[in-house]
């Protein structure tokens, strides 16, 4: 869970083939991204939810 601007938005995270870190928000359309590691991946997942919620 990530609590940008005060607001509870679950994710899921899943490993895909290449090894990479998929993470997906299902409460904000077309809001997903992808790292490495993990801490890659969060800081993908912030940028990628501040820019849908900015587009909502």
């Amino acid at each position: 869970m990530i609590n940008p601007t005060n607001r509870e938005l679950y994710v899921t995270i899943e490993r895909d083939e290449d090894g990479y870190y998929v993470r997906e928000v299902p409460q904000l359309k077309a809001c997903y991204s992808q790292g490495e590691t993990i801490d890659e991946l969060m800081a993908n997942i912030k940028q990628v939810i501040e820019l849908c919620l900015e587009d909502a």
